[in-house]
């Protein structure tokens, strides 16, 4: 048996269908239905699409967790019947903001998806952000000062990719580079450039089939009281930094020549 067997028996029934009318209403024969359903067979790309419109629930969670551990009412609902995971609340009725921790990180890219990982994860409650779905993801690196190591990023959950506004700053999660901090311009139709407010680091482009979450910043948690510096200083800095850049192209091309 495949998680996938046990998910649609455990949906079908849930939706009290016969798996004979269910076969019917995705237009194949009741036997090769029942296949799938005791893990004899695996159903198609065609297939698991339609399971996935009929049941209002997408393919990865289909595919990937266990929906008898879940309420599936709790799931968040977005374009083109994807969903995420289940929004927990406090006391109050206010949503938890779940905390990616620097330790966590590692195991988001697989875990984003999985009840219980995201379960796991530490919580916190920030009632001033208002509607929306937030998660917390640490930064890491000088890419985006004022932010530093060990800063956390609040981000809201970006449900369609038409929502990024250019120039404003995002969470990203993606296939090839994992989780990234990133100020987005949409320059291309089906890739979006990404951007460090440090000038030292260029910019580079991400496919939209690359990206499986996007989290637009709306607060920061920080731990240093680091005077920021003054605007001459900082100019000088952005100055020496796009030297060192422009330094380390040369480099790069005399070695490939």
């Amino acid at each position: 048996m495949s998680l996938f067997s046990d998910n649609i028996r455990a949906l079908r029934v849930k939706h009290k269908i016969s798996q004979e009318k269910l076969a019917e209403n995705l237009r194949i024969t009741r036997g090769r239905y029942v296949k799938y359903e005791d893990g004899t067979s695996e159903a198609p790309y065609d297939i698991l699409k339609q399971i996935a419109l009929y049941f209002h629930m997408s393919i990865d969670l289909l595919l990937s967790v266990d929906i008898r551990k879940i309420h599936i009412e709790n799931l968040i609902k977005l374009e083109g019947n994807r969903l995420i995971l289940p929004i927990q609340v406090d006391s109050f009725g206010e949503n938890y903001i779940e905390i990616v921790s620097q330790k966590a990180k590692a195991g988001y890219l697989n875990g984003y998806a999985d009840p219980e990982y995201i379960e796991s994860l530490q919580q916190v409650s920030l009632p001033f952000l208002g509607p929306g779905k937030h998660r917390g993801f640490p930064v890491e690196g000088d890419s985006m000062p004022p932010h530093e190591d060990g800063s956390i990023i609040i981000g809201r959950y970006v449900e369609r990719l038409g929502e990024v506004m250019d120039g404003r700053t995002y969470i990203l999660i993606t296939k090839n580079e994992g989780m990234v901090y990133k100020r987005l311009n949409k320059n291309k139709k089906n890739a979006l450039v990404l951007e460090s407010d440090n000038r030292f680091y260029p910019n580079y482009e991400v496919k939209a089939s690359d990206i499986l979450e996007i989290w637009e910043y709306e607060c920061s948690i920080g731990r240093s009281d680091k005077r920021h510096e003054q605007t001459e200083s900082q100019s000088m800095k952005d100055l020496l930094l796009e030297v060192k850049r422009e330094v380390m192209e040369i480099k790069n091309n005399t070695s490939n020549t």
